[in-house]
C-alpha cells in the first residue's frame, strides 16, 4: 500500500505531528518510521520534562510562539489524559549585579511573549520561593511546570495506532527513492514503505534524512552532550522547584541548573561537550565516521575556532566533579561534593550553519513532497503539540491534505 504521509521519528515532536495532521485530515493514511525499538528513545527520552514556560525566547520566534502556546497545550493534553503535571514554578537568579541588565532583558521577553504570572523579583522574595538559592534579583516563572515526556510520548503512541496509524520500529531510513511520483523508503535490508508525502521529525539524523531526500539544507546537526548529576535524596530539601542561571546570550544553551522531576528527584546539570557520535551519551561511545562528519563541518570549525574558552571549560567541567559542584554553588551555595551523584545524560541535536552560527530557533523547511524539521532541542518537547499544528498546517496546504 501507499501511505498518504510518512513521519520519520518517533520522538514527542513525530508523534504529535503525526496526530495534528490526523486531526485535520482524519481520512490521510500515516505511518510512522522509528529506527529504535521503542519510541521516545534519544531526545524526548532523556529530557528532563519541564515544560517551558517561553521566558528565553526573541519575541515573534517560532520558539517564543510555540512554546506558550505547546506549554498550554501540554497541559491541557496531560489532564486530559490524567498525565501528572507539578506546577512547581521557576526561578531564573542574577548572581552579580553584571547580571542585573540580562535578568531586565529576559524579564521583558517573558511579558512580550505572554508568559502567565512572570514577575521580576528581589533577594528577599526569592529566599521565600527557594530559600537555598543565592542572588542578588531574580525572575519567577509560577506557571512552569514539570511532566513525564515519556508517558507523554506513550500515550501519543496509543491514540495514534488506536486510530489506524501504523507505527513501524526498527525501521531506520537508509535511502530515499522517488518513483513515479511516490517516495520509496527503505532500509539497508530493503524493508521498505511507500509513501506520498514525507514529514522528517528526525531529530538528531534529521539533516542526514533530509540529504537523502535532497532538500536544499544549510546546516548540520552538530550533537552535544548534557551531562546530569543528581542530588541525594537527603539533600534535596536545597531545591523547591526549579533554578536557573541567567543564560549567556550567546549560545542556546541554558546553563547547569538544578531541576526537580514528577519521580520526586532533583537533576543538577547539564553541561555542553561534543558528542563523539550521534548518540554518544557517554566519552567511550564514539563513532569514527560520525565524529569524522563533524571534525570536516566546516560550520564546526568555524564555531570552535571562535568559542574554543568555553568549549575547553565545558570538557574541564564534565571531568572535573569539583569544577561541576561549583558551577551549581552560583546558584546554592550550601551544596557540597558529597550531595550529589552521577546521573543520566542527553545529546541535543543542535543545527549549525555553514559559518558556523549556531541555530538558535526552530527550523523548518518544506519542498513540494516533504517538510523537514531541522533544529528542534529544547523546548521542542514543550512545544511539540503546538509544532504538530504547525507542520500539519503546512503539509495541508503544501500537500493538498483534505479534511
Amino acid at each position: 500500500m501507499t501511505y498518504d504521509i510518512a513521519i520519520i521519528g518517533g520522538g514527542i515532536v513525530g508523534l504529535a505531528t503525526a496526530r495534528a495532521i490526523l486531526d485535520r485530515a482524519p481520512r490521510a493514511c500515516l505511518v510512522v518510521l522509528e529506527k529504535e525499538i521503542d519510541i521516545a528513545h534519544h531526545q524526548t527520552g532523556h529530557n528532563s520534562g519541564v515544560i517551558h514556560s517561553g521566558i528565553y525566547y526573541k519575541p515573534g520566534s517560532y520558539k517564543a510562539r510555540l512554546c506558550v502556546e505547546g506549554a498550554r497545550l501540554m497541559k491541557a493534553y496531560c489532564e486530559k489524559n490524567e498525565i501528572e503535571v507539578e506546577t512547581c514554578g521557576k526561578v531564573i537568579v542574577a548572581t552579580s549585579r553584571e547580571e542585573l541588565p540580562r535578568l531586565t532583558a529576559l524579564y521583558e521577553r517573558g511579558v512580550a511573549n505572554g508568559v502567565p504570572g512572570v514577575a521580576m523579583i528581589d533577594a528577599g522574595r526569592l529566599k521565600e520561593i527557594e530559600p537555598h538559592a543565592s542572588a542578588v534579583a531574580g525572575i519567577h516563572s509560577p506557571q512552569t511546570a514539570i511532566v513525564d515526556y515519556r508517558r507523554v510520548a506513550e500515550t501519543l503512541a496509543r491514540e495514534l495506532v488506536a486510530s489506524g496509524v501504523t507505527i513501524e520500529r526498527n525501521f531506520r531510513v537508509t535511502s530515499i527513492a522517488r518513483l513515479r511520483g511516490t517516495l520509496r523508503l527503505a532500509t539497508d535490508d530493503d524493508h521498505a514503505v511507500t509513501a506520498a508525502h514525507l514529514v522528517n521529525c528526525a531529530g538528531l539524523q534529521s539533516d542526514v534524512v533530509a540529504r537523502l531526500a535532497e532538500a536544499p539544507i544549510d546546516v548540520q546537526i552538530v550533537p552535544f552532550r548534557g551531562e546530569y548529576y543528581m542530588l541525594r535524596p537527603e539533600r534535596q530539601y536545597l531545591v523547591n522547584g526549579l533554578i536557573y542561571p541567567v543564560p549567556d546570550p550567546e549560545f542556546p544553551f541554558l546553563g547547569v541548573h538544578f531541576t526537580r522531576t514528577v519521580h520526586g528527584d532533583v537533576e543538577a546539570g547539564p553541561n555542553a561537550v561534543l558528542a563523539f557520535a550521534r548518540e554518544g551519551y557517554t566519552w567511550r561511545r564514539v563513532k569514527p565516521g560520525e565524529l569524522l562528519d563533524t571534525l570536516r563541518f566546516p560550520g564546526f570549525r568555524a564555531m570552535a575556532k571562535k568559542y574554543w574558552k568555553t568549549g575547553a571549560y565545558e570538557i574541564y567541567r564534565s571531568l572535573s566533579k569539583r569544577a561541576f559542584v561549583k558551577a551549581l554553588q552560583r546558584l546554592v551555595p550550601a551544596l557540597r561534593p558529597e550531595d550529589i551523584r552521577p546521573g543520566g545524560a542527553g545529546v541535543r541535536a543542535q543545527a549549525v550553519t555553514a559559518e558556523g552560527t549556531l541555530v538558535d530557533d526552530f527550523r523548518i523547511v518544506q519542498t513540494a513532497d516533504a517538510v523537514h524539521v531541522l533544529n528542534a532541542p529544547s523546548p521542542a518537547a514543550t512545544a511539540s503539540l503546538a509544532i504538530g499544528r504547525h507542520i500539519a498546517t503546512i503539509a495541508a496546504q503544501t500537500f493538498g491534505l483534505s479534511a
